[in-house]
């Protein structure tokens, strides 16, 4: 099985989308809470490029936001990449 790691801000409704997806797969994540750590939130913007949340990485390549999560799982793209 793929590390899945995801940037969250609590309660952000596009982390909660995200990590529900990943939930319903029966997918494990690490979830890394950086709103409100700089040192967390500087790491996120250095590994992704963006500020917004959530960022999502599976086996350290970025994958994106939560719509870019979901275009990924729409084309089919999702599930090869979670089976490592």
């Amino acid at each position: 099985m793929a590390k899945v790691e995801i940037y969250t801000k609590f309660m952000c409704p596009f982390c909660i989308r995200a990590t529900g997806l990943f939930k319903k797969k029966g997918v494990d994540y690490i979830d890394i809470p950086a709103a409100r750590d700089q040192a967390k939130r500087a790491e996120m913007n250095a590994r992704s490029g963006r500020n917004t949340f959530p960022q999502i990485f599976i086996d350290g390549k970025h994958i994106g936001g939560c719509d870019d999560l979901f275009a990924l799982e729409a084309k089919g793209g999702l599930d090869p990449l979670l089976a490592g």
